[in-house]
């Protein structure tokens, strides 16, 4: 039996309401209130005294992607290149200082050349054959929609100037027509098809990696879109999960959020017996169809109504047909299962709101279908989603990069009502919190920051972009607690600190709640703790 305490802490209860000192028996909250009303309950329980720090439940990241966070980490970075000359320069010496790559290739994840210092050009075949020419390259934009390939990855999918297009995306070309190695949405996966997977142990390790990060960011929760969308065979995530799980690996809590190629796979996978993709562990959970509309901000894919005011002509790359949306939303209401949809133009957003309401049940939306990023959005689109009762499972973070491009692709009119996490509260849309990690790091408090100031990490813009679309700390932190709960039917049990809840909580180095906003950034965990046990410590605690 497992019994824990803490006493001399600022219990973040709900809004406006502290407790002092809390105890969890089994995992589960028992107790909550003062010293004197809780300690005497306690016995012999593990006791930890706080000294006035804060505690808040366990962040609960709505969207992300573990695996490829723990894949990531076993890659070269390329976050940082300034150029495309630069990312040359990373391949060349991961190549050197890894040599075991030759035998593989190279996958990895994080440039963005918005970010890049002069020439802000994409990077091409011609500049990854630099790396090497007889070894498979495919270097990820940051966004994940776009990606760079060399020529040995073009020869092992088959792609010539003649090559027809494949469904869901493209691959460009250059002004002779040759295939010039970028490739969009769909096409991205065929591309990491070509490479050799890890073995079962390699990916299990990687994952465990993601895992102890994430927790040591006082993340205790994710819900997380591997299966389909990780460079790795469906079968071989859902296995490597459930083992982890089974054998008691990870004190993490992880629900799958599922994607597939076509409806046909969906259904196929639905009539399956679930048993054999969970464990006995109540950690590890099914969790909604994780469906692809549209591309990104970033890489001018996400589908708008309107051309991109820096790209004429240029309107978006729709990931998914009309028609397999229409599909895929009849197969989950058939199988009464939550779909979640990423979605970023407004048009993409609009479609899938469309799709939705054809499935909605009486007007309500009692599986709780959602958007995820919601981030182009006009008023009445707003109203919408707040009337439809959706999910919007936001990224606030992405507004440190966004904000620096989306007025010159959307307009200024058409820029002030996106990214409108208060709105989309006020108008009754449900609000969770999430990083898209590794698109973003799985760090809770740049996610924190970015909601409650709309500043990019540097400060500015003074005042915050588009304010009147701020959050304030008790409303940032219930998106990042409860409203992730309420994203997976779990509110009545998970992301809050009352008695019945599970004992998931953080002790934090910074006071959130009276600090000043700027200072919210550089928080951190002391203490994480997931089912009443310590899953992560810093020693000064």
């Amino acid at each position: 039996m497992s019994k824990i305490a803490l006493k001399n802490a600022k219990i973040y209860v709900e809004k406006g309401v502290f407790a002092q000192a809390l105890y969890a028996e089994d995992g589960i909250l028992r107790a909550v209130g003062t010293n004197e009303e809780v300690l005497p309950l306690c016995g012999d329980a593990q006791v930890i005294d706080c000294g006035g720090k804060t505690v808040v439940p366990g962040f609960n990241d709505s969207h992300m992607h573990l695996l490829m966070v723990g894949i990531g980490m076993a890659q070269a970075d390329i976050t940082k290149a300034t150029s495309a000359d630069h990312l040359v320069e990373i391949g060349k010496a991961f190549l050197e200082s890894h040599p075991q790559a030759r035998k593989r290739g190279i996958q990895a994840v994080g440039w963005n050349q918005d970010l890049f210092v002069g020439d802000k050009r994409l990077p091409t075949r011609w500049d990854l054959d630099k790396i090497a020419a007889d070894i498979p390259i495919i270097l990820e934009r940051v966004c994940g929609h776009v990606v760079t390939v060399n020529s040995k990855v073009l020869e092992l999918m088959g792609v010539t100037k003649d090559s027809p297009q494949f469904p869901g995306g493209t691959w460009e070309k250059d002004e002779n027509g040759e295939p010039n190695g970028i490739l969009t949405e769909l096409t991205c996966n065929r591309a990491n098809a070509v490479f050799q997977p890890y073995s079962d142990e390699e990916y299990t390790q990687m994952f465990l990696t993601a895992a102890k990060y994430a927790l040591s960011r006082g993340v205790t929760s994710v819900q997380s879109n591997d299966v389909g969308t990780a460079p790795v065979p469906p079968d071989t995530v859902f296995r490597v999960v459930r083992n982890i799980y089974a054998e008691n690996r990870c004190p993490l809590r992880y629900r799958h959020q599922l994607s597939f190629p076509s409806p046909e796979a969906f259904a196929q996978w639905a009539e399956s017996d679930k048993g054999q993709y969970l464990c006995q562990n109540d950690r590890l959970t099914l969790g909604p169809l994780k469906l692809f509309k549209d591309g990104s901000l970033g890489a001018r894919t996400a589908t708008m109504r309107q051309e991109y005011r820096d790209d004429p002509g240029n309107f978006g790359v729709e990931a998914l047909s009309e028609a397999e949306m229409t599909a895929f939303c009849a197969l989950a209401d058939k199988y009464d299962m939550q779909v979640v949809t990423h979605a970023i133009g407004d048009k993409a957003i609009s479609d899938t709101v469309g799709n939705y309401e054809a499935i909605l049940r009486d007007g309500k939306n009692p599986l709780r279908h959602g958007l995820i990023h919601c981030q182009i959005t006009d008023r009445p689109l707003l109203e919408r989603i707040g009337r439809d009762d959706l999910q919007a499972m936001v990224q606030p973070v992405f507004l440190d990069y966004d904000m620096h491009a989306v007025l010159s692709r959307c307009g200024e009119d058409l820029s002030s009502t996106s990214y409108a996490f208060a709105s989309l509260k006020k108008l009754g849309a449900r609000l969770s919190f999430g990083t898209d990690s590794p698109v973003e790091d799985c760090d809770p408090f740049a996610n924190l920051y970015t909601a409650v100031t709309r500043k990019d990490h540097t400060g500015a813009p003074e005042g915050g972009f588009f304010p009147q679309e701020c959050v304030d700390i008790y409303d940032a932190v219930d998106a990042y607690t409860l409203g992730s709960a309420h994203a997976e039917f779990r509110e009545q049990d998970k992301g809050r600190l009352k008695p019945g809840y599970l004992a998931d909580f953080v002790v934090l180095d910074t006071d959130l709640f009276t600090c000043d906003p700027m200072d919210i950034r550089s928080a951190n965990p002391v203490l994480t703790v997931v089912g009443g046990e310590v899953a992560w410590r810093k020693d000064i605690l």
